[in-house]
């Protein structure tokens, strides 16, 4: 896995090409990120660099991680993700890792939190199809049958029911950087991404998996 940015998702616009096409964006502040560790195979087994992102207040951290950052000369940092690398030597403890990172056209893979939605029906949560809606009907949007009775005479672990919505770690795949503003550390990649305004998203190079045969 390559290494990827910690950024903070502003929100959607649109911008136009050279053909006057306007293209759906999400802007993304993405970094500068502190590499505040770098695991080598020597010394931890496998090759990774850990970064951080967000200021945060020495107060709300505990002194362990205080100590940890200050090795490196870093200021309190929110969040700390650990991303695998193959060379880990190429990266130095203190490195601040920015936005120039990516390229116009490079895909990506961004990772962030889904938007909760509370606890959400069939329709909703699954897409099922609802029942009749003329007026005898009894069944407009309940579940209906959810299993045999007598065999096996209960319900299988793992089937789609109503429930919590949302709120999970998702990751969408190859999505296209459209532009890379590296003096404001704004990334605005095609399309939307995980998560509601202000949320966390981690921003990594797409990994192309070839096809079979």
């Amino acid at each position: 896995m390559s290494v990827g940015i910690l950024g903070t998702k502003l929100g959607m616009t649109q911008v136009f090409d050279e053909t006057g096409r306007s293209i759906p964006v999400t802007v993304i502040q993405a970094g500068p990120c502190p590499v505040t560790q770098v695991k080598t195979k020597e010394t931890d087994g496998y090759a990774a660099i850990q970064i951080g992102f967000g200021e945060a207040r020495a107060k709300v951290l505990n002194k362990p991680l205080l100590g940890h950052l200050a090795k490196t000369n870093t200021d309190p940092v929110r969040h700390l993700v650990e991303c695998r690398v193959e060379n880990a030597g190429d990266y130095e403890p203190g490195q601040h890792l920015k936005a120039d990172l990516f390229e116009k056209g490079q895909l990506v893979d961004v990772v962030g939190t889904s938007i909760g939605r509370g606890f959400a029906g069939y329709q909703k949560r699954h897409n099922f199809k609802r029942g009749p809606m003329a007026h005898g009907s009894k069944n407009h949007r309940a579940p209906g049958s959810t299993g045999a009775g007598t065999t096996p005479g209960r319900v299988y672990p793992g089937k789609r029911m109503a429930g919590r919505l949302g709120g999970t770690r998702t990751t969408i795949r190859k999505l296209t950087v459209v532009r890379v503003d590296a003096d404001r550390n704004l990334i605005l990649i095609k399309g939307a991404v995980p998560g509601k305004p202000g949320a966390l998203v981690q921003i990594m190079p797409a990994n192309i998996r070839g096809k079979k045969g």
